[in-house]
Parts: structure tokens; sequence; C-alpha cells
């Protein structure tokens, strides 16, 4: 079961990516430019998922729109991850006062709701990819900090680790040969798992009005558009970029769930052992 849920997923993630990657560059068209004769056109030969409302094709812009997206999500996850995977594998080391300092300050950032925290750090660079990037991220790696922390806080005792450090090697190898490669299955599981999260917080920021500019395509832009076209009957200018988002949000969430299942199974062998 968890080899299929894996296999559905990532082909429809390698599908999606493909549509992201290949569309706006074969199609070969500025999805930015307006074309307003061809203003609210419903899905045809010639645009198969119709225009919006300033005559762009939706089938080109919900690509652009997706693209943005997942870059946006997957580097949000590879940096909240290298946070989290840094904070919490230090925080386990030193332990003492500076693993509980860490740990208030994880219950702190938890604390506040991350979309509320990201909205204020957006609020002051708004329309920044950077921005964005970074309000995601730093709200986002507190859960791979525990997860990491928890590792290696099993692992430190065992007597390979034990070993190490009676044969004279600094603290900081030891994390760095034996702690962090034994943590890395978990922290890339929580990764992958970052990423539906990701994805539908770029999607609200810029939905908010928060994120990126109109004329820039992403899928919280594209659904921010649609609203005033629905009310006129273009249905379609919804129903495209929210099938996009929900996809690459359930493919990511089934490659992680089944990833998280394949990590956990040596480990409930081991026990029960």
């Amino acid at each position: 079961m968890a080899d299929r849920r894996l296999g559905v997923g990532l082909a429809v993630l390698a599908g999606l990516t493909a549509y992201a990657l290949l569309v706006p560059w074969v199609a070969g068209v500025d999805d930015r430019v307006a074309d307003f004769a061809a203003a609210r056109q419903a899905p045809s030969a010639t645009h198969l998922f119709g225009t919006d409302s300033a005559g762009r094709d939706l089938f080109v812009r919900t690509a652009a729109g997706l693209r943005v997206s997942l870059l946006v999500a997957t580097v949000c996850a590879l940096l909240s991850t290298v946070i989290g995977a840094v904070v919490g594998a230090l925080s386990a080391v030193a332990g003492g006062r500076v693993d509980r300092l860490v740990m208030r300050v994880v219950d702190g950032v938890n604390a506040v709701p991350h979309l509320l925290l990201g909205i204020v750090l957006v609020a002051l660079f708004r329309g920044s990819l950077v921005a964005i990037i970074a309000s995601i991220a730093l709200t986002h790696w507190t859960q791979v900090a525990r997860i990491v922390r928890s590792e290696v806080l099993s692992l430190r005792d065992r007597p390979l680790v034990d070993a190490a450090v009676l044969g004279g090697a600094a603290r900081w190898r030891v994390v760095h040969r034996h702690l962090l490669p034994a943590a890395l299955p978990q922290a890339l599981v929580a990764a992958v798992l970052l990423l539906p999260h990701a994805v539908w917080h770029e999607s609200t920021l810029s939905f908010l009005g928060l994120g990126l500019p109109p004329h820039r395509a992403s899928l919280g832009t594209l659904l921010e558009e649609a609203r005033s076209s629905l009310l006129l009957g273009g249905w379609w200018t919804l129903v495209f970029p929210a099938l996009g988002l929900v996809l690459a949000t359930l493919a990511a969430a089934a490659v992680g769930a089944a990833l998280r299942d394949r990590v956990a199974l040596p480990r409930r062998t081991e026990v029960r052992r």
C-alpha cells in the first residue's frame, strides 16, 4: 500500500513539475501580456483552460503559477529542514540549559500562528519573493527541530557514539559523522511533509494580496484574480488553479506519508527484536 501511494504521489508530482516547466517554455508567450479581445473565454481547443479577465491563457498561466509555487515551497522546505536539523542537533548535544532555552524558543515560535507571523514579515517587504520564502522558512523549522532533537537524543548514548567520544573525537565531529547522518532520514521525511504546508502558505499570502504582485503568476494570485471572474460566470478561472493546488499538496502529502512509513518500519522491527 505504501509503495503504491509513493508511486502514485511521485508520478503526480513529476507530471505537475513537467507541466509547470515545459508548458510556458513550449508556448513561447509571456503569461503577463494582456489581450482584452480574448477576455473571459471558456475552455476550448484554442485555450484549454480558458482565459482570464485580461485575456491571458490560463493553461500557460496556471503552469507559470504552479512553477512559482513549487519553487517557493521546495526552497522553503529545504531551508526549514536545514535550520531545524542544525538547531535540533545542537540542542540535543549541548543539553542542560542550552537545550531548555532552545525548546522554550521553539515553544514560543509555535505559540504564534504561522500565518499571522508570516503576514507581519511579508508586510514589511511587500511583493518580495525573498520575503515570502523567509516568512515561511522562519515559521516552519520548529517541527523539524523537535524531530531531529528527539532522534539525536535516542542516538547519543549508543555504543558507537560512546566509543567515538572515548577515542578523543571532538563533539562537532561526533555530530557531523554519527548523529546527523543517522537523523537525516527523519529530516528528509519532514522536508517532504513541509512541501504541502509551504504551498498553501504561499498561496494564502498571495491570495490575501500580501505575496507576489498581481502580474506575477502564482497559484495564490490566480485564485485571488478568480474571485471577480467567478461572479461573472468564469468558473474555469477558479477550477483549474485550485485543481493544481489540490493535486500538488495531495501528491506531496502522499509521498511524505509513504516515506515516513518506510523510515518508521525498520525502527518498529528493531523494537520488536
